[in-house]
Formats: C-alpha cells, structure tokens, sequence
C-alpha cells in the first residue's frame, strides 16, 4: 500500500489545488443548512457546476469527447481530497453526472449522447434516478412497474404503469432513468428495460416524501399511462439488468468515500464545547470512531493502490459503504449525547445528521445486501440459495 502520489498524481493535484483556489466557492449549501432554502441550495449548486463546466472540470472521468477530461479514478479519488479539505460538499447532481452520464456513454446511441450529456454536466438538465420499488428494493431485479409496447411496430412507443420510491431529487429533476418490465415469462433479470424519461411527460406524478429531519430529499413517484418514445429507449429490450450493473457500478464509486460528508475535527470540537469535560467513555467512544475513520482512509488507499496498478477492487466498495454507515451513525449519535438537553432542538446540523443516520444503511445498498456481497467475494462464502433466479417473473410470489 503506496501512500505517496507518484509524480502524475502529484501534478494532477497541483493543478486541481490551482483551480480550486481560484474559482471554489467560500460556502456551498448543503441540505442541512438553516440558513439557504433549497431552492437557493439547488441555485448555489448549479452555479459551481456550471463554473466546473466552463472551466473543463465538470467531469474528471468523462472522455474528454463529451466534456470530461478523461482521467481515472484515482485522479477522481484525488479530486474528491480536495474538495473536502476545501469543505465543500457533495453534489446535488451525482445522479447525473456520476450515474447517468456514464450509462449514456457507455450503452447510449449517438444521438442519445448528442442530446443529453452537455445539458446534463452543464447542470441545464438535472436528473433523477428511478429505480426502487415499494417492493423492489434491496431486490432490484424483483422491479414490478410495466412498460408495454402501444402496438405491433419495433419503434412503437412504451406505455409505463406502476411506482417508485426513495428517488432523490425527483421532485426538481428534468430528467429520470428508469428500469421497468417488459416481459413476463422470463426470470426477473431478463425482463427489464431501461429508459431515459422526461420528468415533464403527462401521466408522472412525483410525491415528495416527509422525512424525520422535517425535510423532503426523496420521493414517491407514479405513472399512469406515460408514453416513452422507443428512442428514449438506453440498450436492448430486456437487456435492462446489464446497463443497470453500469449505472450501479458507478453510483458507487461515485458515493466514494466520507470526505465531505464529515469532519473528525469538527465533531470533536462540537464535543468539547457541549460536554466540558470530556468523561472517560465519551472519550473513549471517540477515539474509537477516529480509529475507523483512519481504516476506513487506509481502504481507501488500498483501493487507489489497486487502481494505480490496474486492478479492478471487488468488495471494498462494499466494505466501505457498511463503514461509512456506521461512522456516519456514530458520529451523530456522539455530537447529540455531548450536546445533552440541547440535543432536542428541532433544527441543528447534529440533529438533522441523527435523525437522518438510517437512512446511511439503506441508500446505496442496504447494510444486509453489503454484508452479503462481502461474505461472497472476501470470506469466499457460498451464495446464498435464491430459486428464484430461474423462475419466470410472473410465477414469482410477490407482495401486493
């Protein structure tokens, strides 16, 4: 494990740390500010994007044929550094841009790619990603909403059917990817299709859902009789699962890590001001989060090791995620115990992050899924036994 930037690396950070002190914003709202609306969130976020944009560093990873600068994840992993030393968070527009975007690039027709990738890194188009169901989730391939073809004709439009959940940003979103089925009679992984959709089609309705902190980031969403033109159509039909994996692929390494997302110093400072004296347990509980936070560094490092030598990481993304689960749940749970009476204020940032915790074990995969992924690809555990792999969907017994 090589904790050293080579000289490549080293250059790219200079010249990122260039850029950064010359254009970076002194403030970037996040969704726990109680000073900035969401709409004025949402403005602040554009605004940085678009300057990323015009300077060309809207997308590290992108070819740089469609505005990227077509560096790799070790230079992204960088990239992320030192945003965070910078205290700006993360992006309203991961699911375009570290999602979407790739997917399109990847699975999309010229012309998909034409329309969609410049509006969509510019931060003209934002996006939305439609993917789990009510009872669809931990189980993605078990999707149950219906696209059906209006007509005999192979470009005959898709008229979509049924709800989604937990969708981030839907509610201000231009633009969605969507996984529906569209074949029955064949096992669940082959029955899908993906699709770009047009969050403004007749027949959507988006239902913003009222979380614990009081604020609404996900949302349910319903369609009755959308029609989707087959251009807008990304990959084969019933070849969904396959563009879904490219999309899932990078949804997780665009989570990263937990740079960004919290302040080891910050807390630990909260702590002193709140508690006074720090007792011996609090303290203790404290140095023992500081200790996962440097293993969960020293994956990181791992990671960007592999990747510098051209090895693909296989569950670390997992192991990370349960790591910043819990960290993130720790962290909290330790600012409001120092916090004491305070703690039941209605609005604070500490308070928005604990009653916002759970919500870190399931978004991006659930705890129990990770777990598994795990057991399999790290302890070599046998695959736990699913029959119903090889059933056809519609003999599947699922919960109405």
């Amino acid at each position: 494990m090589d904790f050293r930037d080579s000289p490549s690396e080293a250059a790219f950070r200079a010249e990122a740390c260039a850029f950064l002190d010359a254009h970076a914003p002194e403030k970037l709202g996040d969704y726990w500010s109680d000073d900035a609306s969401p709409e004025e969130v949402l403005a602040q976020h554009r605004s940085w994007q678009r300057t990323l944009y015009d300077h060309g560093w809207g997308a590290i990873t992108w070819p740089q044929e469609h505005g990227g600068r077509g560096l790799g994840p070790i230079e992204q992993i960088i990239w992320n550094e030192e945003l965070s030393r910078r205290g700006i968070s993360g992006s309203l527009f991961m699911v375009g841009i570290g999602m979407a975007g790739p997917t399109l690039i990847a699975h999309g027709t010229e012309e998909q790619k034409a329309r969609h990738l410049d509006p969509l890194l510019s931060a003209e188009e934002i996006w939305c990603q439609l993917f789990s169901e009510p009872g669809a989730g931990s189980d993605l391939a078990a999707v149950g909403t219906r696209a059906e073809r209006d007509g005999e004709a192979e470009d005959a439009d898709w008229i979509v059917n049924g709800q989604k959940i937990w969708s981030s940003g839907a509610h201000y979103a231009d633009f969605g990817i969507l996984i529906a089925r569209t074949d029955v009679s064949v096992p669940k992984h082959q029955g899908i299709t993906y699709f770009l959709l047009d969050m403004k089609t007749p027949g959507i309705e988006v239902r913003p859902t009222v979380e614990m902190t009081g604020d609404s980031h996900f949302n349910e969403v319903f369609f009755s009789d959308v029609r989707i033109p087959d251009s807008a159509r990304l990959g084969a039909v019933g070849g969904g699962w396959g563009v879904t994996q490219t999309t899932l692929m990078n949804e997780r390494m665009a989570m990263g890590g937990v740079e960004g997302m919290l302040s080891f110093d910050e807390l630990r400072d909260f702590v002193r001001e709140h508690a006074g004296e720090i007792d011996g347990v609090l303290r203790d509980e404290l140095v023992r989060l500081y200790g996962w936070l440097k293993a969960l560094q020293l994956l990181n490092a791992r990671v960007v090791t592999k990747l510098g030598k051209g090895v693909i990481p296989t569950a670390e993304s997992s192991v990370m995620k349960l790591q910043i689960a819990r960290i993130m749940t720790k962290a909290a749970d330790l600012a409001l115990r120092a916090a004491g009476p305070e703690g039941l204020a209605r609005k604070g940032y500490w308070q928005n992050q604990f009653l916002f915790s759970p919500a870190w074990h399931i978004a991006g995969g659930t705890d129990q899924i990770q777990k598994n992924v795990a057991a399999e690809r790290v302890l070599g555990l046998p695959r736990e036994p699913d029959p119903s792999r090889e059933l056809p969907f519609e003999e599947l017994r699922r919960s109405s």
